[in-house]
């Protein structure tokens, strides 16, 4: 990496793959310089990536070396309607004797949350395909007990409740909490901060807010620790070699702005070849992707992205996402980017939200401790008739998935805490869907096992591991007969998920309304650690009743 000079390298060599010494001849065709300005002089043997002592990405075009000129950024127009979201039905209800067995994968993500956050302090209600239910219900700690020692790196935690919404259906929590790790026991980290200078970025909300976020991940390095910047608009290069001093850090994230197109493939490819050269055998080997999303040059296709970062996870660098702004901003891509890069995805709406994911949260979003961590819950069919799950409707899985090693998962952070909730009707009670007239009894293997209502299974593999460790815990169908209203942080989980399904437009939640839900969660939301957060949900909650009218 000694001795790089700055290369307006081409992001289409990095797209399609064409070997790196074919810039010069590519910048050799460059359009003529500017009348009065000097020629730009020939360029040198290209390097393994672009790179300069200081530099810009505007226009399409890497500024920083004599004789380049580039236009100075543009304000862009953003549209609401451009906004691009992957939404899934709600999860439908399921007939236990059909269908015993629910299997998904974890999911740590945040980002829906902050986005609904965004839409309604604007004044407006969230699009439907934009809420993720399980993801409003993991932007809050909860009261699990803690892992006592690392030969299981989570703790599962199992309650039950009767459901605030439906008199005739109970709620099923299944809880997991990750190990917490301490500032000298983290393993050093190589970070490739990887950043979107393109014309899109051009907004208050984008990159300035960009700039605070890194910035104050920078301030959390420990000395063994490095940071790489890669940017992108028309061509990719890279910003910053890697290092840990944090004044330079930022001096480099300030000297950036914003212009041209967007070449995200080609940064993304640029990216991993930084982490990949500069990898380090037992620590934690990431890129931070900060972005609107809104690839419009090269390699633009969300399936093909996916496909490469799928490529890519194999090598043992993962990909968070950070998202920015509004108007054009691809949340489907981002969400989907960070699923597949084994990495987790959060929203950016203030410095605020910049300060909790990567300052107070920086070990959960850094430093992975489980895996490929699956659920499967198997319910008795002669104790539970009916359920269904609250959100995860993008993280279902096969029944077959569960025990297949080769089938990718969620991943769990330091500190990371995991809450999924089932809604379940016992059997012999009114469900959602009528008695069959020709339905038969449950099996008798059902029958002989009515002290439990389900079996949880948990399927995880250790950072370095191939091979998956199963947890098994069975929940006791006595936790039925003695359940009452959900009390504590239960009840503010409970109120949370009614929030995301009402803003879904879930038919089933029986008339249940924000005014409902601000009740439920008014008296335990002072409870926990994030007693901020939970205040400001309850703001949030009422805002949203004051624009649907209750």
């Amino acid at each position: 990496m000694r001795g790089m000079k700055l290369v307006a390298a081409a992001a289409l060599c990095a797209v399609v793959g064409a070997c790196a010494k074919e810039a010069p001849e590519q910048l050799a065709k460059a359009p003529p310089s500017p009348v009065g300005m000097p020629t730009a002089p020939p360029p040198p043997p290209a390097p393994r990536y672009a790179t300069a002592d200081a530099i810009s990405m505007t226009g399409s075009r890497i500024a920083g070396a004599p004789g380049y000129t580039y236009a100075p950024p543009v304000m862009i127009a953003t549209d609401p309607g451009r906004e691009q979201y992957d939404g899934k039905e709600v999860s439908p209800v399921k007939l236990t004797q059909a269908e015993p067995v629910s299997t998904f994968s974890v999911d740590v993500d945040t980002g829906a949350y902050a986005n609904t956050r965004r839409f309604l302090t604007q004044g407006q209600m969230p699009p439907q395909a934009a809420v993720r239910t399980e993801e409003m219900i993991n932007y809050f700690r909860y009261d699990y007990a803690a892992p006592k020692d690392r030969s299981q790196p989570f703790t599962v935690t199992t309650d039950v409740a009767k459901s605030p919404w439906n008199p005739g259906t109970y709620l099923m929590r299944i809880g997991l909490r990750g190990y917490d790790i301490d500032t000298a026991e983290r393993p050093p980290a190589n970070i490739v901060f990887l950043m979107d200078v393109s014309g899109s970025m051009n907004a208050p909300d984008k990159l300035p807010l960009v700039k605070t976020a890194l910035s104050g991940l920078a301030g959390e390095l420990s000395p063994k620790d490095t940071v790489s910047i890669v940017v992108y608009a028309g061509a990719a290069g890279m910003v910053l070699e890697p290092t840990n001093d944090t004044a330079k850090i930022r001096r480099a994230l300030s000297s950036l702005s914003a212009g041209g197109s967007t070449a995200g493939g080609a940064g993304i490819e640029l990216a991993y070849r930084i982490a990949e050269d500069n990898f380090i055998k037992g620590g934690v080997n990431r890129v931070i992707l900060a972005t609107d999303g809104d690839f419009n040059v090269g390699l633009s296709d969300t399936k093909a992205l996916i496909e490469l970062i799928e490529k890519k996870r194999d090598s043992g660098i993962t990909l968070t996402t950070l998202g920015f702004g509004q108007g054009n901003y691809n949340e489907a891509l981002m969400e989907q980017v960070a699923n597949k890069g084994n990495g987790n995805y959060a929203y950016i709406d203030n410095a605020l939200e910049a300060k909790k994911v990567l300052g107070e949260e920086m070990a959960s979003t850094l430093f992975t401790i489980a895996k490929d961590v699956k659920i499967q819950v198997e319910f008795n069919p002669a104790v539970i008739s009916q359920y269904r799950l609250v959100g995860y409707e993008n993280r279902a899985l096969r029944e077959e998935d569960f025990d297949n090693d080769l089938v990718d998962a969620g991943d769990i952070g330091a500190g990371h805490q995991i809450t999924a909730i089932y809604e379940v009707v016992p059997t012999g009670g009114k469900g959602w869907i009528a008695p069959r007239k020709y339905e038969d009894a449950p099996a008798a293997a059902a029958q002989a096992r009515l002290a439990e209502a389900a079996t949880i299974k948990l399927r995880y593999k250790l950072p370095d591991g191939d091979t998956s460790k199963l947890i098994e815990q069975v929940v006791a169908s006595s936790t039925l007969r003695t359940a009452a209203a959900p009390k504590g942080d239960f009840a503010f989980a409970a109120a949370v998920a009614a929030f995301g399904q009402v803003l879904r437009g879930d038919e089933m939640m029986m008339g249940f309304g924000f005014e409902d839900i601000g009740a439920l969660a008014s008296d335990h939301s002072r409870q926990g650690r994030d007693n901020f957060w939970r205040q400001e949900f309850l703001r949030l909650n009422a805002l949203a009743g004051s624009m649907k009218g209750g």
